[in-house]
């Protein structure tokens, strides 16, 4: 394939998942835009350099999705990834999003999860992946997998109750 041709075919690709991989990044940081920026810039750097290779495999988007979760997972253990610029979320502009209560309780929850756990939560009911595929992504088995989203999912409900439908009610 000729260099223009795959320099396009990568930033179609780009163009069409990055605000996916936002997305996702959000939900790993917990809600730190700026950090969830660095990361899909991060990603997509990584993708392009291996682009020749990525386009090739089966589902180029599903390894996106692990570089985004690796690389999350790597930032966290570096030093310098407990610096925070602020402590707060932003103000809500105009208050038209029916579930911004239900959306700021839920990142605050993920925000108090270890990285690895959040990882998890966000990989298996998120992305909706499979426990192998999630073991995949995160380079670890498939009952470390099953522990962690158990653990995760305990310390959610001790955050958020049983019942979640409690933050969705206007």
């Amino acid at each position: 394939m000729r260099q223009a041709a795959r320099a396009d075919e990568y930033a179609e690709f780009a163009a069409a998942r990055t605000g996916h991989l936002y997305r996702s990044a959000c939900l790993l940081t917990a809600g730190d835009t700026h950090l969830a920026e660095d990361l899909v810039q991060e990603t997509l750097g990584r993708l392009y350099v291996r682009w020749g290779r990525v386009s090739r495999v089966d589902n180029p988007a599903g390894y996106a999705q692990t570089v985004l979760t690796r690389t999350f997972l790597a930032h966290q253990r570096r030093r310098s990834s407990r610096e925070r610029a602020v402590e707060a979320f932003p103000d809500v502009a105009d208050g038209s999003g029916g579930d911004t209560p239900l959306r700021l309780t839920l990142m605050q929850a993920l925000g108090r999860l270890p990285a690895k756990d959040r990882a998890v939560v966000v990989l298996r009911y998120w992305e909706d992946r499979s426990i192998e595929e999630t073991a995949g992504a995160m380079n670890t088995s498939s009952a470390a997998v099953r522990t962690r989203c158990s653990r995760a999912l305990g310390r959610l409900r001790e955050l958020l109750g049983e019942d979640i439908g409690e933050y969705a009610r206007p």
